[in-house]
């Protein structure tokens, strides 16, 4: 198996100097302008549609929660008048 593996060799390179930090900021402000660009804004009635979803899926949420929330009050309730 040791004549199978692949032998790498080992370069030690220089330690590189930071670069300065407005170089630094110049590059990234490049490359979140660039990303930016990429991105691909839904329409004005996607984002409405959207909202609505959303919006129907929290009332259905907030009412399944309360439901819950009620039954399991009322069963401590019964529980509580059972054993008093």
């Amino acid at each position: 198996m040791a004549d199978k593996e692949k032998k790498v060799a080992v370069t030690e390179s220089k330690p590189q100097k930071p670069e300065k930090k407005k170089g630094r900021l110049k590059e990234a402000w490049r490359g979140f302008k660039s990303e930016v660009k990429k991105i691909v804004w839904p329409s004005w009635k996607q984002v409405l549609k959207n909202t609505f979803v959303v919006l129907v899926v929290v009332v259905i949420c907030a009412i399944i929660i309360g439901a819950l929330d009620y039954a399991f009050s009322q069963g401590v309730i019964a529980l509580t008048k059972l054993f008093t």
